[in-house]
């Protein structure tokens, strides 16, 4: 599986402001005045390799939207963000054919299904799009945010065929060939984790959770969900130290806690994911780092866990 990130901050889109880029801009101006560079190809070699990640990269502004992509398959998008706007315009620009989507939603928040309205596929007669969830409001919810006054074309105007496919929690489908279940967590109006296996390989989308591992019979049902999961896609919006004070009972979940769980489930690659809009690509990467050295320092007999923050544009196989 192929695992494509369209969308990966919290709460509502983003984008680096130009005080943010003008930052960026001195701090690589300053770090390349100590050497020269002669040319575009030593220039981008500079970038790469010797400038620290939150100066030469950004984690990107876009809603959640994740593609999992199979060659031969249907793709399949966890959650609506408005990271699927730019999936949709990639499709665009190289149809050939009508194309059927398959999409799991972790629950009905705004960030969540706010890219909707503007995939452009679903305007497009002939293609089918397959809405699964274990929400049994999500069209209501699709069709709302599409209504008058909120949005100029109605839900009914959309041209292709859309269908909604209502699942249970701990239940075992197939979805296209691949095997989802979906579990509870603890979050406002109910979100929904899935487990998606396919080839011998396990993915785990847990967004949107609030995990305090105050409770250690709701820490080993994760846990095993999470069971030696070979990529597990986490809430971690927040530092423990605010997950545990400020923020407490917002629904969200911190590095600390990614880690601590997959390394109680033997996964072997957590992948931070829901970034708080108020944090900038210095932040991240230092919630990131700290993330990193915990797993070294915790590993203690069990095998590394690989850490990463997902940023949008990020592609990674399963």
């Amino acid at each position: 599986m192929r695992v494509r990130f369209w969308g990966t901050r919290g709460s509502i889109p983003v984008a680096l402001d130009a005080a943010g880029l003008h930052a960026k801009l001195v701090e690589a101006l300053l770090k390349a005045s100590e050497r020269p560079l002669r040319s575009a190809a030593e220039a981008r070699q500079f970038i790469e390799r010797e400038l620290d990640f939150s100066i030469s990269h950004t984690f990107g502004g876009a809603s959640p939207c994740i593609e999992v992509e199979r060659p031969g398959a249907a793709p399949l998008i966890l959650d609506l963000g408005s990271g699927v706007r730019g999936l949709g315009a990639r499709d665009m620009a190289r149809a050939d054919r009508p194309r059927t989507y398959n999409v799991i939603m972790s629950h009905m928040h705004w960030d969540h299904i706010m890219g909707f309205p503007f995939f452009a596929p679903a305007y497009v007669e002939g293609n089918h799009i397959r809405i699964f969830g274990c929400h049994a409001e999500i069209e209501h919810a699709l069709r709302r945010q599409q209504a008058a006054p909120s949005f100029p074309v109605p839900f009914d105007r959309l041209a292709a065929r859309i269908e909604f496919i209502g699942l249970e929690p701990g239940r075992r489908y197939d979805i296209d060939g691949i095997a989802v279940t979906g579990m509870l967590q603890a979050h406002s109006g109910e979100s929904y984790a899935y487990r998606l296996e396919h080839g011998g390989k396990a993915l785990i989308y847990a967004t949107d959770s609030e995990h305090k591992l105050e409770d250690p019979r709701e820490s080993e049902a994760f846990a095993a969900f999470f069971r030696n999961a070979d990529m597990v896609i986490f809430d971690a919006m927040y530092s423990l130290a605010e997950a545990v004070s400020i923020r407490e009972d917002w629904g969200h979940s911190s590095n600390v806690v990614g880690v601590e769980l997959c390394q109680l489930a033997g996964a072997k690659h957590l992948v931070l994911f829901h970034h708080e809009p108020a944090y900038d690509d210095a932040a991240i990467t230092r919630i990131w780092r700290d993330a990193v050295r915990l797993e070294e320092i915790t590993r203690g007999e069990r095998p590394p866990l690989r850490v990463s923050a997902a940023y949008d544009g990020l592609e990674m196989d399963v």
